[in-house]
């Protein structure tokens, strides 16, 4: 293995991604975002802000560039705290598995926008006693278990 070679479990073939989950605290509130109708994984369901890694970006950057992308916030990487790691065996677009780590945010700047209308339907706050419970399952375990304190390492067998 060369010094630039990546270790098996983090090649090209493993899917990297980030979410984020924006807790307002003052306001009891947290930030979803609901997937289009024509997404490849879960059409219509609510879901954390998140996205894939480009190749060779550091994944505090992907989730603030992500982040960005989605709802118009922008938030400090260094304010990025890890809540969950989400491990998948395979998913709808990584096959040879995937890899999610989901951060947790208390302080942005920005106005709230659905950037990406062609890809969400919606973007929008919830009081934290009232999550969808149409949800993408994993990561509505990191965002409940944030919410209540408490950190996750997740495994699934796939989505």
């Amino acid at each position: 293995m060369t010094d630039t070679a990546l270790p098996p479990a983090l090649d090209s073939h493993t899917l990297l991604a980030a979410a984020v989950i924006v807790h307002d605290k003052a306001a009891g509130r947290v930030l979803l975002i609901q997937r289009g109708p024509e997404a490849k994984f879960a059409p219509e369901c609510w879901d954390l802000p998140v996205g894939k890694a480009d190749k060779g970006e550091a994944i505090t950057t992907t989730a603030v560039r992500e982040l960005r992308e989605e709802t118009g916030l922008v938030v400090d990487p260094a304010k990025l705290k890890i809540a969950a790691i989400i491990h998948g065996a395979w998913g709808v677009e990584a096959p040879n598995g995937f890899l999610t780590v989901v951060f947790v945010v208390h302080a942005w700047t920005g106005d709230l926008v659905n950037a990406e209308p062609h890809k969400h339907s919606q973007v929008a706050w919830f009081p934290i006693e009232q999550v969808p419970s149409d949800f993408v399952p994993t990561t509505r375990a990191a965002l409940v278990n944030s919410l209540h304190g408490r950190s996750a390492v997740m495994s699934t067998h796939g989505f």
